[in-house]
Protein backbone atom coordinates (compact mmCIF):
# COMPACT_ATOMS: atom_id res chain seq x y z
CA UNK A 1 0.00 0.00 0.00
CA UNK A 2 1.61 3.34 -0.86
CA UNK A 3 -0.36 6.96 -2.01
CA UNK A 4 -0.96 5.99 -5.64
CA UNK A 5 -2.77 2.98 -4.35
CA UNK A 6 -4.19 4.83 -1.61
CA UNK A 7 -5.27 7.40 -3.88
CA UNK A 8 -6.90 5.03 -6.72
CA UNK A 9 -8.61 3.25 -3.87
CA UNK A 10 -10.08 6.57 -2.47
CA UNK A 11 -11.20 7.58 -5.77
CA UNK A 12 -13.40 4.19 -5.83
CA UNK A 13 -14.68 4.15 -3.32
CA UNK A 14 -16.15 8.05 -3.83
CA UNK A 15 -17.47 6.57 -6.96
CA UNK A 16 -18.94 3.94 -5.15
CA UNK A 17 -19.97 6.28 -2.42
CA UNK A 18 -21.86 8.56 -4.86
CA UNK A 19 -24.09 5.94 -5.76
CA UNK A 20 -24.53 4.82 -2.29
CA UNK A 21 -25.43 8.26 -0.84
CA UNK A 22 -28.15 8.21 -3.49
CA UNK A 23 -29.87 5.11 -2.67
CA UNK A 24 -29.63 6.17 1.15
CA UNK A 25 -31.09 9.17 0.76
CA UNK A 26 -34.14 7.55 -0.97
CA UNK A 27 -34.35 5.14 1.94
CA UNK A 28 -34.45 8.11 4.56
CA UNK A 29 -36.81 9.86 2.71
CA UNK A 30 -39.32 7.07 2.56
CA UNK A 31 -39.04 5.69 5.86
CA UNK A 32 -39.36 9.56 6.98
CA UNK A 33 -42.44 9.91 4.93
CA UNK A 34 -44.40 6.88 5.68
CA UNK A 35 -42.33 5.06 7.89
CA UNK A 36 -41.31 2.05 5.25
CA UNK A 37 -38.04 0.29 5.83
CA UNK A 38 -37.89 0.55 1.53
CA UNK A 39 -36.23 -2.88 0.87
CA UNK A 40 -36.55 -2.93 -2.69
CA UNK A 41 -35.17 0.48 -3.35
CA UNK A 42 -32.14 -1.67 -5.21
CA UNK A 43 -34.71 -3.12 -7.59
CA UNK A 44 -35.42 0.44 -8.93
CA UNK A 45 -31.48 0.60 -9.62
CA UNK A 46 -31.72 -2.83 -11.72
CA UNK A 47 -35.03 -2.12 -13.80
CA UNK A 48 -33.18 1.12 -14.63
CA UNK A 49 -30.17 -0.96 -15.83
CA UNK A 50 -32.25 -3.81 -17.15
CA UNK A 51 -34.58 -1.71 -19.14
CA UNK A 52 -31.82 0.37 -20.68
CA UNK A 53 -29.68 -2.51 -21.78
CA UNK A 54 -33.48 -3.75 -23.85
CA UNK A 55 -33.93 -0.41 -25.21
CA UNK A 56 -29.92 -1.03 -26.56
CA UNK A 57 -30.91 -3.71 -28.22
CA UNK A 58 -33.88 -2.88 -30.28
CA UNK A 59 -36.38 -4.72 -27.84
CA UNK A 60 -39.77 -3.48 -25.81
CA UNK A 61 -39.04 -3.62 -21.95
CA UNK A 62 -40.97 -5.80 -19.93
CA UNK A 63 -41.15 -3.15 -17.66
CA UNK A 64 -43.39 -1.02 -19.85
CA UNK A 65 -45.73 -3.84 -20.11
CA UNK A 66 -45.51 -4.40 -15.88
CA UNK A 67 -46.40 -0.53 -15.59
CA UNK A 68 -49.18 -1.54 -17.61
CA UNK A 69 -50.88 -4.18 -15.87
CA UNK A 70 -49.85 -2.46 -12.49
CA UNK A 71 -51.71 0.79 -13.92
CA UNK A 72 -55.10 -1.55 -14.68
CA UNK A 73 -54.92 -2.98 -10.98
CA UNK A 74 -54.75 0.42 -9.32
CA UNK A 75 -57.49 1.47 -11.83
CA UNK A 76 -60.05 -1.29 -10.18
CA UNK A 77 -58.75 -0.56 -6.56
CA UNK A 78 -59.79 3.08 -7.38
CA UNK A 79 -62.84 2.23 -9.23
CA UNK A 80 -64.03 -0.24 -6.28
CA UNK A 81 -63.33 2.56 -3.48
CA UNK A 82 -65.49 5.05 -5.84
CA UNK A 83 -68.02 2.67 -6.42
CA UNK A 84 -68.27 1.88 -2.75
CA UNK A 85 -67.79 5.46 -1.93
CA UNK A 86 -70.93 5.79 -4.20
CA UNK A 87 -69.14 8.82 -6.24
CA UNK A 88 -70.63 10.02 -9.25
CA UNK A 89 -69.49 8.94 -12.55
CA UNK A 90 -68.36 11.92 -14.19
CA UNK A 91 -66.02 11.95 -10.43
CA UNK A 92 -65.60 8.48 -11.11
CA UNK A 93 -64.06 8.73 -13.96
CA UNK A 94 -62.09 11.57 -13.58
CA UNK A 95 -60.54 9.81 -10.91
CA UNK A 96 -59.90 6.90 -12.89
CA UNK A 97 -57.89 9.17 -15.55
CA UNK A 98 -55.56 10.50 -12.97
CA UNK A 99 -54.69 6.97 -11.60
CA UNK A 100 -54.22 5.05 -14.88
CA UNK A 101 -53.43 8.32 -17.51
CA UNK A 102 -49.81 8.58 -16.94
CA UNK A 103 -48.63 5.31 -16.60
CA UNK A 104 -50.64 4.05 -20.03
CA UNK A 105 -49.00 7.49 -21.94
CA UNK A 106 -45.67 6.27 -20.50
CA UNK A 107 -45.69 2.49 -20.98
CA UNK A 108 -46.85 2.96 -24.71
CA UNK A 109 -43.96 5.27 -24.97
CA UNK A 110 -41.84 2.69 -23.94
CA UNK A 111 -43.33 0.37 -26.17
CA UNK A 112 -43.35 2.80 -29.48
CA UNK A 113 -39.67 3.47 -28.21
CA UNK A 114 -38.04 -0.35 -27.92
CA UNK A 115 -37.62 -1.51 -31.40
CA UNK A 116 -36.60 2.00 -32.91
CA UNK A 117 -33.11 2.29 -31.52
CA UNK A 118 -33.11 5.78 -30.44
CA UNK A 119 -30.38 7.91 -29.29
CA UNK A 120 -28.57 6.87 -25.85
CA UNK A 121 -29.96 10.33 -24.35
CA UNK A 122 -33.59 9.48 -25.45
CA UNK A 123 -33.44 5.69 -24.06
CA UNK A 124 -32.36 7.13 -20.86
CA UNK A 125 -35.00 9.76 -20.23
CA UNK A 126 -37.92 6.79 -21.41
CA UNK A 127 -36.41 4.45 -19.11
CA UNK A 128 -35.85 7.28 -16.16
CA UNK A 129 -39.74 7.93 -16.89
CA UNK A 130 -41.10 4.14 -17.21
CA UNK A 131 -39.04 3.07 -13.98
CA UNK A 132 -39.83 6.60 -12.18
CA UNK A 133 -43.49 5.95 -13.19
CA UNK A 134 -43.52 2.22 -11.08
CA UNK A 135 -43.29 4.51 -7.46
CA UNK A 136 -46.29 5.87 -6.67
CA UNK A 137 -48.26 2.29 -8.28
CA UNK A 138 -46.08 -0.05 -6.13
CA UNK A 139 -47.35 2.65 -3.11
CA UNK A 140 -50.51 2.40 -4.00
CA UNK A 141 -50.99 -1.57 -4.44
CA UNK A 142 -49.37 -2.46 -1.30
CA UNK A 143 -48.33 -0.12 1.10
CA UNK A 144 -51.41 3.33 0.85
CA UNK A 145 -53.81 0.96 2.58
CA UNK A 146 -51.51 -0.21 5.56
CA UNK A 147 -49.96 3.32 5.98
CA UNK A 148 -51.40 2.94 9.78
CA UNK A 149 -49.76 -0.23 10.19
CA UNK A 150 -46.55 -1.37 12.53
CA UNK A 151 -43.58 -0.32 10.98
CA UNK A 152 -42.64 -3.99 11.47
CA UNK A 153 -45.78 -4.91 9.12
CA UNK A 154 -44.44 -2.77 6.92
CA UNK A 155 -41.47 -4.48 6.56
CA UNK A 156 -42.82 -7.55 6.20
CA UNK A 157 -44.51 -6.03 3.16
CA UNK A 158 -41.12 -4.46 2.28
CA UNK A 159 -39.69 -7.86 1.80
CA UNK A 160 -42.65 -9.36 0.40
CA UNK A 161 -42.29 -6.67 -2.51
CA UNK A 162 -38.75 -7.39 -3.02
CA UNK A 163 -39.10 -10.60 -3.64
CA UNK A 164 -41.93 -10.04 -6.35
CA UNK A 165 -40.28 -7.31 -7.92
CA UNK A 166 -36.98 -9.67 -7.88
CA UNK A 167 -39.14 -12.64 -9.64
CA UNK A 168 -40.59 -10.21 -12.09
CA UNK A 169 -36.95 -8.74 -12.95
CA UNK A 170 -35.97 -12.75 -13.88
CA UNK A 171 -39.16 -12.67 -16.03
CA UNK A 172 -38.49 -9.36 -18.22
CA UNK A 173 -34.53 -9.58 -18.71
CA UNK A 174 -33.85 -13.05 -17.87
CA UNK A 175 -30.44 -14.74 -15.85
CA UNK A 176 -27.85 -13.01 -18.23
CA UNK A 177 -26.14 -10.07 -17.07
CA UNK A 178 -25.77 -6.54 -19.27
CA UNK A 179 -23.80 -3.41 -19.66
CA UNK A 180 -24.49 -0.40 -21.28
CA UNK A 181 -22.41 2.09 -22.71
CA UNK A 182 -20.61 5.05 -21.67
CA UNK A 183 -22.39 8.28 -21.49
CA UNK A 184 -18.82 10.20 -21.89
CA UNK A 185 -15.90 7.81 -23.20
CA UNK A 186 -13.72 10.74 -22.69
CA UNK A 187 -10.04 10.18 -19.73
CA UNK A 188 -8.39 12.10 -18.38
CA UNK A 189 -5.17 11.41 -15.52
CA UNK A 190 -3.67 13.34 -13.04
CA UNK A 191 -0.97 11.55 -11.62
CA UNK A 192 -1.48 8.06 -10.37
CA UNK A 193 -5.43 8.75 -10.77
CA UNK A 194 -6.94 7.49 -14.22
CA UNK A 195 -10.59 9.47 -14.16
CA UNK A 196 -13.17 8.13 -17.04
CA UNK A 197 -15.53 10.64 -18.41
CA UNK A 198 -18.57 8.14 -16.71
CA UNK A 199 -16.58 8.49 -12.93
CA UNK A 200 -17.05 11.94 -13.38
CA UNK A 201 -20.38 11.99 -14.66
CA UNK A 202 -21.44 9.55 -11.77
CA UNK A 203 -19.86 12.24 -8.67
CA UNK A 204 -21.43 15.11 -10.51
CA UNK A 205 -24.83 13.91 -10.96
CA UNK A 206 -25.34 12.69 -7.53
CA UNK A 207 -23.57 16.31 -6.25
CA UNK A 208 -26.54 17.65 -8.17
CA UNK A 209 -29.33 15.64 -7.66
CA UNK A 210 -27.93 15.96 -3.91
CA UNK A 211 -28.36 19.72 -4.63
CA UNK A 212 -31.78 19.69 -5.91
CA UNK A 213 -33.22 17.69 -3.16
CA UNK A 214 -31.85 19.87 -0.27
CA UNK A 215 -33.30 22.89 -2.51
CA UNK A 216 -36.63 20.77 -2.76
CA UNK A 217 -37.19 20.39 0.43
CA UNK A 218 -36.10 23.97 1.53
CA UNK A 219 -37.67 25.92 -1.38
CA UNK A 220 -40.48 24.26 -2.58
CA UNK A 221 -44.18 23.81 -1.40
CA UNK A 222 -44.21 20.04 -1.93
CA UNK A 223 -41.11 19.66 0.12
CA UNK A 224 -41.90 21.13 3.00
CA UNK A 225 -45.06 19.40 2.52
CA UNK A 226 -42.84 16.49 2.90
CA UNK A 227 -41.28 17.51 5.58
CA UNK A 228 -44.24 18.38 7.77
CA UNK A 229 -45.61 14.68 7.01
CA UNK A 230 -42.57 13.17 8.11
CA UNK A 231 -42.27 15.03 11.48
CA UNK A 232 -45.80 14.83 12.25
CA UNK A 233 -47.98 12.35 10.31
CA UNK A 234 -51.38 13.55 12.05
CA UNK A 235 -50.51 17.28 12.31
CA UNK A 236 -50.14 17.33 8.40
CA UNK A 237 -53.04 15.98 7.90
CA UNK A 238 -54.96 18.21 10.13
CA UNK A 239 -53.38 20.46 8.00
CA UNK A 240 -54.76 19.64 4.93
CA UNK A 241 -51.88 17.76 3.87
CA UNK A 242 -52.47 14.36 2.47
CA UNK A 243 -50.73 11.42 3.54
CA UNK A 244 -51.48 9.36 0.83
CA UNK A 245 -50.22 12.12 -1.56
CA UNK A 246 -47.14 12.79 0.07
CA UNK A 247 -46.46 8.57 0.20
CA UNK A 248 -47.05 8.42 -3.55
CA UNK A 249 -45.01 11.31 -4.05
CA UNK A 250 -41.97 9.99 -1.67
CA UNK A 251 -42.24 6.86 -3.93
CA UNK A 252 -41.75 8.44 -6.72
CA UNK A 253 -38.94 10.49 -5.60
CA UNK A 254 -37.14 7.08 -4.59
CA UNK A 255 -37.93 5.52 -7.76
CA UNK A 256 -36.63 8.28 -9.60
CA UNK A 257 -33.54 8.09 -7.76
CA UNK A 258 -32.91 4.49 -8.57
CA UNK A 259 -33.60 4.50 -11.68
CA UNK A 260 -30.70 7.33 -12.37
CA UNK A 261 -28.41 5.51 -10.09
CA UNK A 262 -28.77 1.96 -12.14
CA UNK A 263 -28.17 4.12 -15.34
CA UNK A 264 -24.85 5.53 -13.71
CA UNK A 265 -23.41 2.54 -12.62
CA UNK A 266 -24.30 -0.09 -16.02
CA UNK A 267 -21.47 1.35 -17.87
CA UNK A 268 -18.95 0.65 -14.97
CA UNK A 269 -20.59 -3.02 -13.60
CA UNK A 270 -22.85 -5.69 -15.25
CA UNK A 271 -25.91 -5.44 -13.36
CA UNK A 272 -28.15 -9.20 -13.11
CA UNK A 273 -31.81 -9.04 -12.16
CA UNK A 274 -31.05 -9.30 -8.84
CA UNK A 275 -27.97 -7.42 -8.19
CA UNK A 276 -30.09 -4.08 -7.10
CA UNK A 277 -30.65 -6.20 -3.81
CA UNK A 278 -26.81 -6.20 -2.89
CA UNK A 279 -26.64 -2.54 -3.72
CA UNK A 280 -29.90 -1.33 -1.80
CA UNK A 281 -28.78 -3.02 0.91
CA UNK A 282 -25.51 -0.70 1.22
CA UNK A 283 -27.60 2.60 0.89
CA UNK A 284 -29.22 1.12 3.21
CA UNK A 285 -26.47 0.59 5.65
CA UNK A 286 -25.21 4.46 5.00
CA UNK A 287 -28.94 5.48 5.86
CA UNK A 288 -28.77 3.42 9.13
CA UNK A 289 -25.59 5.15 10.37
CA UNK A 290 -27.73 8.45 9.85
CA UNK A 291 -30.53 6.47 12.14
CA UNK A 292 -32.62 6.48 9.26
CA UNK A 293 -33.62 10.15 9.78
CA UNK A 294 -30.34 12.65 9.18
CA UNK A 295 -30.16 12.94 4.91
CA UNK A 296 -26.60 14.74 5.55
CA UNK A 297 -25.92 11.77 7.76
CA UNK A 298 -26.96 9.23 5.28
CA UNK A 299 -24.76 10.94 2.44
CA UNK A 300 -21.30 11.01 4.74
CA UNK A 301 -22.59 7.67 5.98
CA UNK A 302 -22.76 6.16 2.03
CA UNK A 303 -18.95 7.82 1.40
CA UNK A 304 -17.76 6.15 4.46
CA UNK A 305 -19.37 2.55 2.92
CA UNK A 306 -17.86 3.30 -0.16
CA UNK A 307 -14.67 3.74 1.13
CA UNK A 308 -15.18 1.12 3.51
CA UNK A 309 -15.63 -1.43 0.53
CA UNK A 310 -13.08 -0.14 -1.85
CA UNK A 311 -10.11 -0.73 1.16
CA UNK A 312 -11.55 -3.71 1.86
CA UNK A 313 -11.63 -5.18 -1.70
CA UNK A 314 -7.69 -4.25 -1.44
CA UNK A 315 -6.79 -6.11 1.91
CA UNK A 316 -8.94 -9.01 2.24
CA UNK A 317 -11.51 -8.91 -1.35
CA UNK A 318 -13.06 -11.95 -0.36
CA UNK A 319 -14.83 -10.56 2.59
CA UNK A 320 -15.56 -7.01 1.37
CA UNK A 321 -19.04 -7.66 1.63
CA UNK A 322 -18.61 -8.96 5.33
CA UNK A 323 -16.42 -6.55 6.33
CA UNK A 324 -19.32 -3.55 5.13
CA UNK A 325 -22.42 -5.36 6.40
CA UNK A 326 -20.82 -6.50 10.02
CA UNK A 327 -20.05 -2.31 10.12
CA UNK A 328 -23.18 -2.14 11.12
CA UNK A 329 -23.44 -3.68 14.20
CA UNK A 330 -21.59 -1.58 15.87
CA UNK A 331 -23.23 1.56 14.84
CA UNK A 332 -27.09 -0.35 15.72
CA UNK A 333 -25.24 -1.13 19.59
CA UNK A 334 -24.12 2.44 20.21
CA UNK A 335 -27.69 3.55 19.14
CA UNK A 336 -29.38 1.33 21.17
CA UNK A 337 -27.46 2.51 24.07
CA UNK A 338 -27.74 5.91 23.30
CA UNK A 339 -31.23 5.94 22.54
CA UNK A 340 -33.07 2.99 24.21
CA UNK A 341 -36.68 2.49 22.95
CA UNK A 342 -39.97 1.22 24.62
CA UNK A 343 -41.56 -1.59 22.82
CA UNK A 344 -43.80 -0.16 20.42
CA UNK A 345 -47.56 -0.56 20.72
Amino acid sequence: MDFSIASILMLDGITNGAIYALLALATVLVFAVTRVIFIPQGEFVAYGALTMASLQLGRTPGTAWFLLAMAALVALLDGWAGLRAKQPLPALLLRLLRAAAAPVLIAGLAIWAGPRQLPLVAQALVTLALVTAMGPLIYRLAYEELADASVLVLLIVSVGVHFALTGFGLVFFGAEGSRNPSFWDASFSAGPLFLSGQTLIIIGASAALIVLLWLFFERSLYGKALRATAVNRLGARLMGISSGAAGRLSFTMAAFIGALSGLLISPTTTIFYDSGFVIGLKGFVAAVFAGLSSYPGAALGALLVGLLESFSSFWASAFKEVIVFTAILPVLLWRSLRDPHSEEH
